[in-house]
């Protein structure tokens, strides 16, 4: 019990005077005076004394609040017969008997400990109580209150490490997480699909479900009625890249830090599976892993004598690399015995640890796949952010309100945009874009906003290549660009015969590309499973969204070209480029081959794909894009040319005069940079 000795709030007893004949309370119970301090009073050393008097000025520990040493008390005394009350009432009064002037045993257990409390500070109360159970010999009633205040400093450090690590967002500034959060659109139920929202095209309902979907709160995961009623233990949330998984996670975590919510939760230990990919092949103890995130709990000596529940939040399945074994792996219910790490974890996931254990896995689709539904208790999705949460999003993000107003008009104004910023991560990369418009301007003064929507998609899919690397080794650039070529190439194919399902053909014609690696690792495709039958489930995969399907076809035609200087477009052009365009003319014939392709096609399946083939171009996109560009081209030359050759087409052709402007727009902001 040596951590014991080191607490502020734990004491023994030591017999040596009573405390009647050494002590007195002043008339308002508000401190204790010595009787040898004033004059004419001498003291029987003989007489009883409690060794907590000793000490009654010693600093108390942060951790302690009136609540909480209210409720320590009462539920310790709580545990007493009424006959051991008595006495404990009897022995109380023996000490302190200018205190409880009136019978104490008249007393009920509340105005007990509410006397207590206000004759003495908190640490004396609890020193006191302790003092006197030992004397009546209630040696486990003394260990139980210990461990509660044990149990409460542990707490106290836990919450305040929590809010320090996740009260942060990342950037420099004075702003906190609470102030830029928006709240997520979450559903009671998985395998929703992507978003099938689109500017131009209608795409049919690609989930199976036929319910209105039941959306929930972060405090809805893990509240007292599912704890206590449905005996919820093991909640798996989903979310395909970009939702806001990590986000809910944060939010939560930050919530029961700070007293917000889930308090009849006792202990929280947020354990990030990319940490815990330190410890693949080592071996250790589910204590010894506690201790190493969070060094305060070695004071609890044992995580199963906590009293309450302990919830592990284990965010990210999917950034950790070793295969998760639930068939073969043995049983393990040991907490201080070492095994290795992988028999840990996995036992972990099934519950086989702690009796008080919740457990709440967040993953990507796919990876998810490998918890058994046995231990899962409850299965909820993130789906990003609905229209009025996109609002509420770009007013937190930007503090001037004329800023924000005119982001707000600026993402409504263009629907793909809209569209695409149901995924916070989305709003995140386009939020960082206007910010450098805005850098050094606040309300009326700011340039317009750039019209371009290629250089955000290309933020976005640097963004989650960026995060690959939490997922799987790192790879070379021309290994990257090798996987960007062969996943786009299938985004191609399946455009051209307008099918947002990937097949399993396509996956076969990838070029080695997996599903693993799409979805998981890179997070540019995403999995979910449609019900065909009563019996038989179907696994659907598909891009994220019919867009970023769209973006990675342009992607694939214009490094195509660029590199290997080959088109994609085999049929030759209905009408020949006007003379005054045969500067660049190659390139400018895939731009015009693209353009006839574009407006020949009724359902409107490649107008964002058009835009986006135009903007690859842009100066601003290109410098993102060199990575993986192994030539350089006179850009700026072209996209005059091209922008040239869409108002010819449109003088030409008033019918689709609209989808021309569309594309046109997406050069605005670069015809204007070159004629200045």
């Amino acid at each position: 019990m040596e951590d014991q000795d080191q607490s502020f709030t734990r004491v023994s007893l030591e017999a040596n005077s009573s405390f009647s004949s050494s002590y007195s309370f002043n008339s308002d119970c508000e401190k204790t005076t010595r009787k040898s301090e004033r004059k004419g009073d001498t003291v029987s050393v003989h007489a009883k004394q409690l060794k907590v008097f000793r000490d009654l000025d010693e600093p108390e520990h942060p951790a302690l609040t009136v609540e909480f040493t209210f409720k320590a008390i009462s539920n310790t005394l709580q545990k007493m017969s009424e006959e051991q009350l008595r006495h404990f009432k009897r022995t109380l009064w023996n000490y302190f008997p200018q205190v409880y002037i009136d019978s104490v045993q008249s007393m009920n257990l509340v105005d007990l400990v509410d006397r207590l409390l206000e004759c003495s500070n908190l640490q004396s109360s609890l020193k006191i109580v302790n003092a006197l159970l030992e004397e009546m010999r209630q040696g486990q009633l003394v260990d139980s209150l210990q461990q509660l205040c044990i149990e409460n400093e542990v707490r106290f450090e836990l919450r305040r490490i929590l809010k320090s690590t996740y009260g942060k967002l990342g950037t420099p500034g004075e702003r906190t997480f609470y102030d830029i959060f928006t709240d997520l659109h979450m559903t009671a139920v998985a395998d929703n699909g992507p978003n099938i929202e689109h500017e131009f095209r209608n795409i049919g309902q690609l989930n199976s479900h036929h319910k209105s979907e039941q959306l929930i709160s972060c405090k809805d995961i893990f509240s007292s009625s599912m704890v206590e009623e449905k005996r919820v233990k093991c909640v798996l949330t989903t979310g395909m890249a970009g939702t806001g998984k990590s986000m809910a996670v944060q939010k939560f975590i930050l919530d029961w830090a700070e007293g917000r919510s889930h308090q009849h939760i006792s202990f929280l230990f947020p354990l990030p599976l990319r940490a815990l990919n330190d410890f693949q092949g080592s071996n250790i103890s589910m204590l010894d892993l506690l201790n190493h995130f969070y060094p305060d709990t070695k004071k609890l000596k044992d995580i199963c004598a906590v009293k309450g529940h302990v919830l592990f939040v284990l965010d990210g399945l999917d950034e950790y690399h070793q295969k998760l074994d639930f068939q073969t792996t043995e049983m393990w219910c040991d907490v201080k015995e070492a095994t290795s790490f992988h028999v840990l974890l996995v036992n972990l996931l099934r519950g086989n640890l702690l009796y008080n254990g919740l457990l709440w896995v967040t993953s990507r689709p796919l990876k998810a796949e490998c918890m058994p539904s046995e231990v899962v208790h409850r299965v909820t999705e993130v789906r990003g952010f609905n229209d009025a949460q996109k609002v509420e999003y770009f007013k937190k993000r930007f503090v001037d309100p004329v800023q924000a107003d005119r982001v707000i008009a600026h993402v409504h104004s263009c629907k793909t945009l809209h569209i695409m910023c149901h995924l916070p991560l989305f709003c995140s990369v386009l939020s960082q874009v206007l910010e450098r418009t805005y850098t050094g301007q606040t309300g009326d003064a700011f340039r317009e906003l750039p019209q371009s929507i290629t250089p955000v998609y290309t933020q976005l899919l640097l963004k989650l290549l960026s995060q690959r690397g939490f997922r799987a080794p790192a790879r070379s650039p021309d290994q990257a660009k090798d996987f960007l070529v062969k996943l786009g190439k299938m985004a191609w194919v399946m455009l051209e015969v307008g099918q947002v399902k990937i097949s399993r053909a396509h996956w076969e014609g990838a070029g080695g590309v997996t599903v693993n690696e799409a979805v998981v690792n890179s997070g540019l495709c995403t999995e979910f499973t449609v019900k065909q039958f009563v019996m038989y489930d179907e696994k659907v995969h598909c891009f994220i969204h019919s867009t970023v399907q769209e973006y990675m076809a342009a992607l694939y035609v214009f490094l195509e070209f660029t590199n290997q200087r080959s088109s994609v477009f085999k049929e030759p052009l209905k009408r020949k480029l006007p003379r005054d365009f045969k500067r660049n003319s190659e390139q400018l014939k895939v731009y015009a081959n693209a353009l006839e392709k574009t407006l020949l096609c009724e359902d409107g399946r490649f107008n964002v794909f058009l835009r986006f083939l135009l903007g690859m171009g842009l100066k601003s996109n290109v410098e993102l894009l060199k990575p993986f560009i192994s030539s350089s081209e006179n850009y700026p030359s072209v996209i005059q040319d091209t922008a040239s050759l869409i108002r010819k087409m449109i003088s030409e052709n008033l019918h689709n005069s609209a989808i021309l402007q569309y594309c046109l727009d997406e050069l605005t902001a670069e015809i204007s940079a070159a004629s200045l």
